[in-house]
């Protein structure tokens, strides 16, 4: 089971037609149009900056593309209360901003503790790391304070943010409204404070550090190189590929 042992895993399957991806339509029953700049699908190159900003502004759905929802919340770090404001974060660093069902769980710790002991190497990519659940701070605590052998955390490098609301996870998308709680999302945030990928996970099945840090080591290698796009796999050191059917032809033909 994922979450609770008290909760049958029946009642943790979120309903299979959810609301919140639901897209307004025009009258003539088309989805709104998407403009994209003509140098590639996605990406626009910021005047200031030699960074590619990568704003799709497609419509207020999908979340990728798009600023993430900004948020201010209580977290503990530290074995403290602290306020957290996602906002903060702009122009200064990358986040990670994750999303897992409940405290003194199964699936949910083996996540936290796998990424508070990789959190080095975020660091080093100048990346803050954001963990989020519908509880409280005091239910936090008490699970930063239980040792690790006993199902505990420890403690971590990175806050957990309380969303007792669940206002973070609903603006996210990832509540389950019936239930209450958040599935395995997980957001990767760039200095700008747009939302460059997103997973969600259901939540039996829990996410990987390691391609959670390739993605975002693609993601800063495609910002600082504009005129690349990185193909499947891709990880630093390896080939990157030109967005142009020509140009294109150089990866295909080395690989």
């Amino acid at each position: 089971m994922a979450c609770s042992a008290a909760t049958p895993m029946a009642a943790l399957l979120p309903n299979p037609i959810t609301k919140a991806y639901v897209s307004s339509r025009s009258s003539s029953n088309k989805f709104p149009s998407i403009v994209l700049p003509s140098s590639f699908a996605g990406l626009s190159k910021s005047s200031s900056s030699k960074r590619c900003s990568f704003v799709v502004r497609a419509s207020e759905l999908p979340l990728v593309g798009n600023k993430a929802p900004d948020f201010e919340a209580e977290a503990v770090f530290d074995q403290e209360f602290i306020k957290v404001k996602l906002s903060e974060y702009i122009g200064k660093k990358y986040v990670i901003l994750f999303f897992y069902p409940l405290d003194f769980t199964f699936v949910c710790p083996t996540e936290i503790i796998a990424f508070s002991d990789r959190y080095n190497e975020f660091q080093k990519l100048n990346t803050e790391i954001l963990g989020v659940s519908i509880d409280s701070v005091f239910s936090h605590l008490a699970w930063v304070q239980t040792d690790r052998k006993s199902g505990g955390l420890g403690d971590l490098q990175y806050p957990l943010v309380s969303d007792v609301t669940k206002s973070i996870s609903k603006s996210y998308g990832v509540l389950i409204p019936d239930q209450g709680i958040a599935l395995r999302g997980l957001f990767v945030i760039d200095k700008e404070g747009v939302i460059q990928h997103s997973t969600v996970n259901n939540l039996a099945i829990g996410r990987s550090v390691d391609e959670t840090l390739r993605t975002l080591q693609a993601l800063q290698y495609v910002q600082d190189n504009p005129d690349e796009v990185c193909p499947a796999g891709w990880k630093p050191g390896e080939k990157a590929m030109k967005p142009d059917p020509v140009l294109s032809k150089e990866y295909f033909a080395a690989v």
